[in-house]
C-alpha cells in the first residue's frame, strides 16, 4: 500500500503474478496475471454511490490522497488532477471518475484524463511537467490507475500477447505479457518543496520527456524502433550518457516491444547502462505502468541499487544491452524511463533523484507563442453522411474502411485541413497531434463488449478491440501522412476551450514544434458525430 512496502518487495524478489482459475473476474479461461487481493477500504460517505466504492475508485483515491499527504501544506487552489488511465472501471466515463477523485481531494480546478494507451502514465507525467513550466499550476497530482476485466483480458488474450506463465522481460524464451492492476501517483510542482515534504517521502526531479510516433502500425512497433529511439535521443541530449544510471524499460515481455526497445537503447547510445523491466513483478498495469516504474526506479537509485529482472535468464534480442542478472549497486542518480503502446506511440522521460525542486534544461524552458489559424474544419454528421464525406474527398485509402468512426471521423477532418492549409501543415517531425474527447470510444467499447457478453458465445474480436484505445485514431493519420511528431489524446468532461488552449500551449512550449493539430471530437453513439479540428502555429 505504500512505496516502502512495494520496494521492499521487490527487492526481496517477490512477484505477484499468479496463475488464475477460469471464471475470475467473468473471465471464461485461466490466466496468468497479477491482481489485487485486497482492496483499499472505502473512506467516504454514508450516501457513497456504487461507482465511489469500485475496487478502482478505491485503489486510486487511496494512492492520490496518500501521495498528497506527503505534500504538506501545498495550495490547492493552484493545483490540478491529473488522471492516467487505459480503462478505468468501465461502468463510468473516465471524466466522471476524474472528477469525483478531485474532488476528494479538495482540488477545484477541472481535472485531465490522459488516455494514450500504454504511453498514459509517462504522457501523464510529461503533460503535468509542461503545465507546470508555464505555470498554468504550481502543482499537480498526477494519478496512474488501472484493475483487470474480462474487457481487457480478453482483448488483449484475443491479440495472442498474454502467456500462460509469468512473463520473461527480455529473455529467449519470453512467450507474452501478463497483466496487472495498480495505483500509482506523484504529486508534482515547479516550485522548491524540501520543507514541505514528509521525512517517508521520496523525492525526484523530471528533467526532460518526449513523445513520439512510429508512424508504422496499430499494434506492432517499428522494427527499426523510429520513436522509441527519437525519443530517447530528445529526453537524453543535454546530459553524458555514463551519468545515467538505469534505463527504466517497458519490458512487457512480448516478442516484437522487447526486441523494438533493444533496438532504440543501442542507436540512443545507452548500451552499456543496465536496463530494469519491473513486468516481473506486477504484470503490465497499463494506466498505472508509467508512474508506478517511474517511482519504483527512482527508489532504487535513492538505495544505490539497481534491480535485477524477474524472469530474465538469457539475452532474446538482437540489440545490444545490458541487463543484470541479479542486483548491482551504483552512485548513479540520474534515470530514464521508456514505455510504448498502440496507436504507434513511445515516450521517454529522463530523471535524477534530487531534493524535489524543479528544474528544467535552459532549452526546454520557452514560452509558447501559440496563434489559431483563423479557419479551421467542422464536421456533424453521422455513421451514413460520415461516409458520404469520405468518398466526396476522392480519397483512396482503404485502411478507412478498417477504422471506427472516431478514427474515420479524424482521417476526414485532417484530410480537409490538409486540402485547406496545404500539406506542410504535415510536417513529419514539427507536427504534433493532440486530440480531446468527453465519451472516448464509447461507440467501439460497446461493440466490443457485445464479443464477450455470453459465455456460449464467446468470440472477442482483436480488431474490435484495439478500436476501444481511443488515441489509435492518431496513429492512423501519422500512419497516412508519416507523421513521427507528438500523438496524445485527453479526455475532458465537457468541451472546456480554456483548459484545451492551455493544454495546447502547454505542448507547444515543450515541444518546440511548427505546427500543432488539435482538436475536439465526440462520438457518443454513431448518429451523433462532432469534430472541431484546427491548426496551431508555434
Amino acid at each position: 500500500m505504500t512505496t516502502e512496502e512495494n520496494y521492499q518487495a521487490v527487492k526481496s524478489g517477490r512477484s505477484s503474478i499468479r496463475q488464475h482459475c477460469a471464471g475470475t473476474r467473468s473471465v471464461p479461461f485461466a490466466f496468468c496475471a497479477s491482481l489485487m487481493e485486497d482492496f483499499p477500504p472505502c473512506h467516504a460517505d454514508d450516501d457513497t454511490t456504487e461507482h465511489d466504492t469500485s475496487p478502482f475508485m478505491r485503489m486510486a483515491l487511496h494512492s492520490a490522497g496518500e501521495a498528497l499527504s506527503m505534500a504538506q501544506g501545498i495550495n490547492l487552489q493552484r493545483t490540478i488532477f491529473i488522471l492516467s488511465s487505459t480503462k478505468g472501471d468501465e461502468q463510468e466515463p473516465l471524466a466522471q471518475s476524474a472528477a469525483r477523485i478531485a474532488t476528494q481531494l479538495g482540488i477545484a480546478s477541472s481535472p485531465i484524463v490522459v488516455n494514450n494507451a500504454c504511453t498514459s502514465g509517462v504522457t501523464a507525467i510529461i503533460t503535468a511537467m509542461r503545465l507546470l513550466d508555464i505555470r498554468a499550476y504550481d502543482y499537480a497530482v498526477v494519478c496512474g490507475a488501472d484493475i483487470q476485466t474480462l474487457f481487457t483480458i480478453s482483448g488483449f488474450q484475443s491479440l495472442k500477447s498474454l502467456s500462460d506463465e509469468p512473463c520473461r522481460p527480455f529473455d529467449m524464451e519470453r512467450r507474452g505479457l501478463n497483466l496487472g492492476e495498480a495505483a500509482a501517483t506523484v504529486v508534482m510542482t515547479n516550485v522548491p518543496i524540501v520543507e514541505q515534504l514528509s521525512p517517508s517521502s521520496l523525492s525526484f526531479t523530471i528533467n526532460a520527456g518526449a513523445i513520439h510516433n512510429d508512424a508504422y502500425h496499430i499494434t506492432n512497433p517499428h522494427p527499426k524502433a523510429a520513436a522509441a529511439t527519437r525519443a530517447l535521443n530528445d529526453v537524453t541530449s543535454d546530459i553524458d550518457k555514463m551519468q545515467i544510471g538505469v534505463v527504466s524499460v517497458h519490458g512487457t515481455a512480448t516478442m516484437f516491444n522487447d526486441q523494438m526497445e533493444s533496438i532504440a537503447i543501442e542507436q540512443a547510445g545507452l548500451t552499456s547502462v543496465p536496463l530494469s523491466a519491473l513486468k516481473g513483478y506486477y504484470g503490465h498495469t497499463m494506466g498505472a505502468a508509467g508512474i508506478l516504474e517511474t517511482i519504483l526506479t527512482a527508489r532504487t537509485l535513492q538505495d544505490g541499487i539497481i534491480l535485477r529482472s524477474l524472469g530474465f535468464s538469457e539475452r532474446g534480442v538482437s540489440g545490444k544491452v545490458t541487463i543484470p542478472v541479479s542486483e548491482v549497486t551504483t552512485d548513479k542518480r540520474s534515470f530514464v524511463k521508456m514505455i510504448s503502446g498502440f496507436g504507434g506511440v513511445s515516450a521517454a522521460i529522463m530523471g535524477c533523484v534530487g531534493n524535489g525542486q524543479a528544474s528544467l534544461p535552459t532549452s526546454h524552458k520557452r514560452k509558447a507563442e501559440t496563434a489559431m489559424c483563423s479557419k479551421g474544419i467542422t464536421i456533424n454528421c453521422n455513421k451514413d453522411e460520415l461516409a458520404k464525406q469520405y468518398y466526396d474527398l476522392g480519397t483512396d485509402y482503404p485502411r478507412f474502411h478498417k477504422m471506427d468512426v472516431m478514427s474515420q471521423l479524424t482521417f476526414i477532418a485532417v484530410e480537409k485541413l490538409v486540402a485547406e492549409y496545404g500539406k506542410q501543415i504535415i510536417n513529419t517531425e514539427q507536427t504534433a497531434i493532440i486530440l480531446m474527447s468527453s465519451h472516448s470510444t464509447v461507440v467501439a467499447d460497446e461493440k466490443f463488449r457485445a464479443t464477450i457478453s455470453r459465455a456460449d458465445d464467446f468470440f472477442p474480436s482483436p480488431s474490435l478491440f484495439v478500436r476501444t484505445l481511443p488515441n489509435v485514431c492518431l496513429g492512423e493519420i501519422a500512419i497516412r501522412h508519416n507523421m513521427h511528431g507528438e500523438t496524445s489524446f485527453y479526455i475532458l468532461s465537457e468541451e472546456n476551450k480554456a483548459m484545451m488552449r492551455t493544454i495546447i500551449e502547454a505542448t507547444a512550449a515543450g515541444t518546440g514544434v511548427s505546427n500543432i493539430i488539435c482538436g475536439w471530437i465526440d462520438c457518443p453513439d454513431e448518429t451523433t458525430l462532432t469534430c472541431k479540428m484546427n491548426i496551431w502555429k508555434n
